[in-house]
């Protein structure tokens, strides 16, 4: 995968915002999308190996669209500034994320702001299991990994229904959003050892991921 072209692509792109712009240079952009979507697939199967939870998710599944969506965002631009895909994939929430654009690059995983019926089989996690997730936040690597779950600026100020001011673990119960990002910067990508380094988070992020998942299954 060059992603030194990629880059290049949607810099270009960002200076050209514009339908007629992406018609001229179709040809440009699907080389490139297919050549992520083969990185994806190596990504995909080199988790597999490492991972017996794994759900194969091949780069053609995973990959977003590049087109905002001006229906409900109209004052987006036509095209985003990134590449992104969605692996290990059983759902979009809870997927492992990675994005890689002009102007912000990362590999995240977890779930933005789930529906209730989600929201509260993972209240109930944390009631019964809050230990274990403590646990796992609280390990040197993770932290040195992720700094910390996603500050979320929509988390509760009052308490959860059905839970007491006072609850052992009431800060993470007044969380909305569960998820970790793990920052890249464009040195990350071009080194040789980018998909190393993709795995090596992949797996300092899976007990969190894991245990978030089992929540939501039970």
């Amino acid at each position: 995968m060059d992603f030194n072209a990629l880059f290049q692509f949607l810099q270009d792109l960002q200076a050209n915002n514009h339908k007629e712009w992406m018609d001229a240079n179709r040809k440009q952009y699907q080389t490139i999308r297919n050549s992520f979507i083969q990185w994806l697939d190596e990504l995909d199967g080199k988790l597999a190996a490492i991972d017996p939870n794994y759900y194969p998710t091949p780069g053609k599944k995973g990959i977003n669209r590049i087109n905002n969506n001006l229906l409900f965002h109209p004052n987006k631009p036509v095209y985003k500034d990134h590449f992104a895909a969605g692996l290990d994939q059983r759902t979009k929430q809870g997927d492992f994320y990675i994005q890689i654009g002009i102007n912000e690059c990362e590999l995240a995983g977890g779930y933005w702001r789930p529906e209730n019926k989600m929201l509260n089989s993972i209240r109930e996690a944390i009631d019964y299991n809050g230990e274990e997730l403590v646990k796992i936040l609280n390990k040197k690597s993770f932290k040195q990994t992720f700094g910390g779950m996603y500050l979320d600026k929509d988390k509760l100020k009052t308490t959860p229904k059905g839970y007491s001011s006072d609850h052992e673990y009431i800060d993470l119960l007044r969380h909305r959003t569960f998820a970790v990002i793990h920052p890249l910067t464009q040195e990350d990508i071009l080194k040789d050892d980018f998909m190393d380094k993709v795995i090596a988070v992949y797996k300092e992020m899976l007990p969190f991921r894991r245990y978030f998942n089992q929540a939501v299954t039970v």
